[in-house]
């Protein structure tokens, strides 16, 4: 009574009757829940439920002139049409209707309204956000998120064309034999069934002319062809079981013309922008070149008087994204660039888009685009520049968006030269190039960053915006350098500087998963290594009338990072780890800077251990890195490191000494595995022994676990040094073979891949493990396991004679430590065969 009570003829009714329009929506939202949910109840209302809403859908014509509530019944009753479709006798119910449906209910939602054209010209973006979703999940009645008449209308036209239409015929002797039908005979006959799609709603579709030259001028036609372009959309479920040349023929016959109108028709290339790019994955390689060109003409399609065209232009955008992400490589790439480029940084609604295509053009090209990285970084960063202000914070979308766009172009570049010097095929042409990026990458911080300091400042309050991408920029600009000069008239150390009190003050980690700031501290030491870059470990004393306390410089600005790091982010604690050895160890200290040295150590050995206590109740392996980087720090100063852990109320030092020895000793993970994380244990291990002698304990058990330790790093150690030259000479032999060999070695990866795959039975048990961990407040994020790979810089202490310092303390401590104990037999036996040039001493001690 209530539905059919409501009226639909214009969009005034409702202020009279909004207490029985919100009834009638509440009415069909229990429908849909009914249909869906309760089954045992809703069956024998259906068909009543049915009379209700065809009587609802009939009125869609009107959308256009209707109020919001309004159209969100209609948009109901379409919805509750799909659910009951999609039930056992909802093809008995609905399809007597189908013809009526499509005819007076669907089509008339979908047409092109006066209220779309308000809207594209008023509100572009809403537009493209209700017309043109950007991923449109699988067409299904159960879809909850269709707000708008047009909407549902294509999700019920999606319903329909994939569900099955009536048996088609059979021999007339098939009864006599159906109760000897095989198993498989109930699939064959359902195969043999059209859908409604090739029965009913094509040949529908196709009784509307295409616009052409002859009739564009029609506004009927226009209108009219709109709708059938928004009904291909609804057909992708269809289409997607058809054979790709089907799809082919309905693209090159229905929507490719449109583009080849010398008339403008915006709306409708729009809409046919958004189709080709959904339909993307179902095109067939031989006209997505057709497909390709046709949407590249689309995005170049200016602004036809006071019709805009932004959303030809930005629904193009998408397709051609979809087209990428499918593998499609168009012949050339510049124009498509050129185009993109050209178009950054006139309109603020486009760039945004722009941008993101940009980034996606770049990823899928690679090396094909390398040539012309330097032209787009020049063009961009002009674009950028233009929108950057002083005192803007946060940055405007349109400047983060560049800077991202920028990163991605830079770690291409980079990528493309480390592979020219592979191949050995390095030239001045990208030398010239690399210049022109780092020079336009440089002007670019300096906007960003310089133009906040006034002359006689020495504190940066430069926008924290873009630390990640930011960073990636600088690397880029790090890596061009191969001259002193060339710091200069970049204002590298300028920029360094201000990035450092950045980085020292940033603590947004929850908000980014990959930071460049890492690989970007590594190449700042390196780069100090080779020119001693200004500002680098202490900062020159401000001139007056600034108080005579000298500024944080660059290493102080990166250590109060990495030690929030370790601190606050444990999926960074491998990196932020990895840089503190080479934050210690790399750079050369002077006398007048070993107070910078100091504090750094200090810092970094309170984090460190903090998130050592925090997590030292079961070993997990980010025992290593903690462990190991307090290991650094005791190395540097092991006083003032004792003193730090021995404030510890439950024995800080004995911990770390512990779980030391338990790296070196176990075969369980976590283990020393790499190299220099072993040389950096036996360092460690024999300065431990030696002070823990120092304190008269000889007895004590921390002092024997070290030792025993000792030993065992230094006897895997060797195993290491052996086994990575046992492994190079392995490596020149297999690229020896490597032509003669290739298929036999796909096949033994292929079969070393079937035997390393998970079970089903490891994975429920993984994820169990994992449930319970998490419940019990005891997962801890692990970064990736690429952080755990990398070696260690250890700096000067690479250079020291690990031999040496094990037989040193061999003969200095050994007889004072096993007074009244022993060392097993089967570790001495390790040791004397992996040394046995120190024989003498275990022997004679």
């Amino acid at each position: 009574m209530i539905l059919g009570s409501l009226s639909f003829d214009d969009g005034n009714t409702v202020k009279d009757n909004l207490l029985r329009f919100k009834t009638g929506k509440r009415g069909l939202l229990i429908f849909s829940a009914l249909v869906t949910r309760h089954r045992k109840f809703s069956d024998k209302l259906m068909p009543d439920i049915m009379n209700s809403v065809l009587q609802i859908v009939k009125y869609s014509a009107n959308i256009s002139k209707l109020d919001f509530l309004q159209e969100r019944i209609i948009s109901l009753a379409f919805d509750v049409i799909s659910h009951v479709l999609e039930t056992g006798p909802g093809w008995r119910l609905v399809s007597p209707h189908f013809s009526v449906l499509l005819d007076k209910a669907i089509f008339p939602a979908l047409v092109l309204n006066e209220k779309d054209i308000s809207e594209w010209e008023e509100d572009a973006d809403e537009y493209i956000r209700k017309n043109f979703p950007s991923e449109l999940e699988e067409i299904s009645g159960w879809r909850e998120d269709l707000f708008t008449a047009r909407k549902s209308a294509i999700n019920l036209l999606g319903v329909i064309s994939v569900s099955k239409g009536p048996p088609m015929g059979t021999p007339s002797n098939c009864s006599s034999v159906s109760s000897k039908r095989k198993k498989g005979e109930k699939s064959k006959r359902n195969s043999m069934r059209s859908t409604m799609g090739e029965l009913l709603v094509l040949p529908f579709l196709s009784r509307f002319p295409i616009p052409c030259d002859a009739n564009a001028s029609h506004s009927r036609i226009q209108k009219d062809y709109f709708g059938v372009l928004m009904a291909y959309g609804g057909l992708q479920e269809f289409l997607r079981e058809q054979k790709s040349e089907f799809t082919a023929n309905l693209v090159r016959s229905r929507v490719l013309p449109l583009y080849s109108v010398s008339v403008c028709l915006p709306y409708l290339v729009a809409s046919a922008n958004w189709i080709l790019g959904e339909l993307a994955s179902c095109l067939p390689e031989d006209i997505s070149a057709d497909v390709y060109s046709s949407l590249l003409k689309a995005l170049q399609m200016l602004d036809k008087g006071d019709t805009s065209c932004y959303p030809v232009r930005a629904s193009a955008a998408g397709a051609i994204v979809g087209l990428l992400e499918n593998d499609y490589m168009p012949p050339e790439w510049y124009p498509l660039l050129q185009v993109i480029v050209g178009r950054i940084g006139y309109e603020d609604e486009e760039n945004s888009i722009l941008f993101e295509l940009l980034s996606s053009v770049v990823g899928a090209a690679n090396e094909n685009v390398a040539d012309h990285i330097p032209y787009i970084v020049s063009s961009l960063v002009a674009a950028i520049s233009k929108h950057m202000h002083p005192s803007s914070e946060p940055w405007p979308q349109v400047v983060e968006r560049g800077f991202a766009a920028l990163a991605l172009m830079a770690q291409s570049w980079e990528n493309f030269l480390r592979e020219e010097v592979e191949l050995d095929q390095s030239s001045g042409k990208w030398e010239s190039g690399q210049a022109a990026i780092a020079k336009a990458f440089s002007a670019l911080l300096q906007q960003a960053w310089l133009t906040h300091i006034q002359p006689l400042e020495c504190e940066v309050s430069a926008p924290p915006s873009c630390i990640d991408d930011s960073s990636m920029l600088l690397r880029s600009i790090i890596l061009s350098v191969s001259e002193r000069n060339v710091i200069e008239e970049l204002k590298l150390s300028e920029l360094l500087l201000v990035w450092a009190d950045l980085i020292g003050d940033w603590h947004a980690w929850e908000e980014t998963e990959d930071l460049s700031v890492f690989d970007c501290i590594k190449e700042i030491v390196n780069l100090h290594s080779k020119y001693e870059l200004k500002n680098f470990i202490v900062r020159q004393m401000p001139p007056p009338p600034a108080p005579p306390v000298p500024p944080q410089s660059i290493i102080e600005g990166i250590g109060a990072f990495l030690s929030e790091a370790i601190l606050q982010y444990p999926s960074a604690t491998w990196r932020a780890c990895s840089c503190v050895h080479t934050l210690l160890h790399v750079p050369k200290y002077s006398f007048e800077t070993e107070g910078v040295k100091q504090s750094l150590t200090i810092s970094f050995s309170c984090a460190a251990f903090s998130r050592f206590r925090a997590i030292q109740s079961k070993p997990s392996s980010l025992w290593k890195p903690v462990v190991l980087a307090i290991s650094s720090c005791y190395l540097c100063y092991p006083a003032v490191v004792e003193g730090i852990l021995k404030k510890d109320e439950d024995g800080g030092f004995a911990l770390w000494g512990s779980a030391l020895a338990f790296l070196c000793s176990s075969s369980l993970e976590p283990r020393l595995s790499l190299e220099s994380e072993i040389k950096l244990a036996v360092l460690t291990l024999a300065k431990v022994v030696e002070r823990l002698l120092g304190l008269g304990n000889p007895g004590s058990s921390l002092l024997q676990d070290c030792y025993a330790s000792l030993m065992e790093a230094a006897v895997q150690l060797k195993e290491v040094q052996e086994d990575e030259e046992n492994d190079e000479g392995d490596d020149e032999e297999a690229e020896d073979k490597e032509d003669d060999n290739e298929e036999s070695e796909d096949d033994d990866e292929d079969s070393e891949g079937d035997e390393c795959e998970e079970t089903e039975e490891e994975f429920l048990e993984r994820y169990a493990k994992a449930a319970v961990n998490l419940e019990n407040n005891t997962l801890v994020e692990e970064g990736d396991v690429e952080d755990q790979e990398h070696d260690i810089e250890l700096g000067s202490l690479d250079e020291v004679d690990q031999l040496k310092v094990v037989a040193s303390s061999i003969e200095r401590y050994h007889n004072v430590i096993m007074q009244g104990q022993t060392l097993s037999s089967q570790l001495i036996s390790k040791f004397l065969k992996a040394y046995p040039q120190l024989t003498y001493l275990l022997l004679h001690s």
